[in-house]
């Protein structure tokens, strides 16, 4: 069947008389979705896990090699998110045409071989060789297309928090565990483990994750290239996308230097969990009131802005107070805090910003801003300390949320719409047109993308009018 995708949208004011809506029925995940799920959940969490173990010990023991200066160790620290970010999308178009797992498989095992380079090597030139192999195995894309393909359109936002909630977990879990491994097996053994990780990827792919009946572009989940131009031109998302390159690039290269800063206030790499492990279990905790205020609140300019001050502000107490430990771990509090708060709440608004049926790419596009802010943030990192010494990488990350501040500070804030996709079953071709007016006649649909070739509809709606009783006919009529 041919592709056909029709969009419109239609504005509609809110009116205090109208009736409460029925609420949405939550459909609960099947078995083999949950299996999906939970299985491509651990292959995206171990290889995070593997990536961001190194994050804090990296900077220590990259020094001693021959060949290293700061920039070149910045380099190492940052390198994945270059290869990251050129074959993510790539990769995930790749996938719609030779099957996802094949290409997750091959991810893993350029994971798996940088990896074993980087456990090897012999100069600070083969880590940053083993760290650029890591990123080139991008298969988080080619993940998120599986996962579509082996969840109903109904339920799909489950499987996709599942992988979201494993990343930040992965993230706390690397942290911690990175500096506290190092004291029995080096950095060359984190590598090694981080091999093992990949081969435990494979086999959970092959022996838990199931096979799709079929694959399929789903428009709400992977990047299509018909719709980039329109991505890369909404400067709500573009706003979106330098936020988050300017997270990573900050966050990224804080690690270029702090675990130096914490050694040289007296504690010995393999105690760091100690700093580490109260302040990632505390910003769980701390950022809740954030989510609430922006997502319930509609407080999301407020925290968003409020949030970047704090961090720049942060970064210039970790120049004035890097040679205190309670200090840094005060800072170190605050800055995980922001940093889960943000990896909420700016997922949350692409999606929102997104056009009905472009949120895949609009993902795509603002997932390989992160992994550019990444490398970036290594080797500014490491520029800055080799030219100007450590504390100038402090005041870098300072400057950037400056520039970040003035960004969000003019930003368009989107509108509370929700997403939904419903199915159409077998509906004509030439049905298309007729079939969006009905639809955009639905109280509090606001916009309608017609996909044909997917058999759905992309919906955007202001949950608050939205007559859901009305929108479940269509399902039914083309069943």
């Amino acid at each position: 069947m041919r592709s056909f995708a029709f969009k419109t949208q239609r504005a509609s004011a809110v009116t205090q008389t109208a009736p409460q809506p029925p609420e949405i029925p939550r459909t609960p995940l099947l078995p083999s979705e949950r299996r999906a799920a939970a299985g491509l959940a651990a292959i995206f969490s171990t290889r995070m896990l593997g990536l961001f173990m190194v994050l804090p010990v990296l900077a220590i023991y990259a020094h001693d090699l021959p060949g290293a200066t700061p920039l070149l160790v910045g380099l190492a620290i940052g390198a994945y998110g270059l290869t990251q970010a050129i074959f993510q999308i790539p990769l995930g178009l790749l996938s719609d045409r030779i099957g996802r797992k094949p290409v997750i498989y091959g991810g893993l095992l350029l994971f798996m071989l940088g990896s074993g380079v980087a456990a090897t090597a012999d100069s600070i030139h083969w880590v940053i060789i083993g760290r650029v192999l890591q990123g080139s195995g991008a298969i988080a894309a080619a993940i998120i297309a599986l996962t579509a393909d082996l969840t109903r359109d109904e339920v799909r936002t489950k499987g996709m928090a599942a992988i979201g909630i494993s990343v930040a977990l992965s993230f706390a879990a690397a942290i911690v565990l990175g500096p506290a491994l190092s004291r029995w097996i080096g950095i060359s053994g984190i590598f090694w483990l981080t091999a093992v990780l990949a081969v435990v990827g494979m086999l959970l792919l092959a022996y838990v994750v199931p096979d799709p009946k079929q694959s399929r572009i789903h428009r709400d989940a992977q990047p299509v290239l018909s719709q980039l131009s329109g991505v890369i031109r909404n400067p709500t998302l573009v706003r979106l996308d330098v936020a988050i390159f300017m997270l990573h690039l900050t966050m990224v290269s804080l690690f270029v230097v702090l675990p130096l800063s914490i050694q040289d206030a007296g504690l010995q790499l393999a105690d760091h969990w100690m700093v580490y492990l109260p302040a990632v279990l505390l910003a769980i905790v701390a950022m809740v009131p954030f989510i609430i205020m922006a997502e319930r609140l509609g407080k999301v300019r407020q925290v968003l802005l409020g949030s970047v001050v704090t961090l720049g502000l942060s970064m210039l107490g970790f120049f004035v107070l890097n040679q205190s430990l309670w200090g840094m771990g005060l800072l170190l509090l605050v800055v995980f805090t922001i940093f889960n708060l943000l990896e909420a709440v700016l997922p949350s608004l692409v999606s929102k910003a997104a056009a009905a049926g472009a949120k895949g790419t609009a993902m795509g596009v603002f997932s390989s801003s992160q992994f550019v802010g990444a490398f970036l943030g290594g080797l500014l990192g490491g520029w800055a300390h080799e030219g100007f010494g450590a504390d100038a990488v402090y005041l870098l990350g300072a400057m950037a949320c400056l520039v970040w501040a003035g960004l969000v500070s003019t930003m368009a804030i989107p509108e509370n719409l929700a997403r939904h996709v419903i199915s159409l079953g077998g509906a004509p071709e030439d049905d298309a047109p007729s079939l969006e007016a009905r639809l955009l006649a639905v109280p509090g649909v606001k916009e309608a993308v017609i996909a044909l070739d997917e058999g759905v509809a992309y919906l955007k709606v202001d949950s608050r009018q939205l007559d859901w009783a009305r929108l479940q006919t269509f399902s039914s009529a083309n069943a």
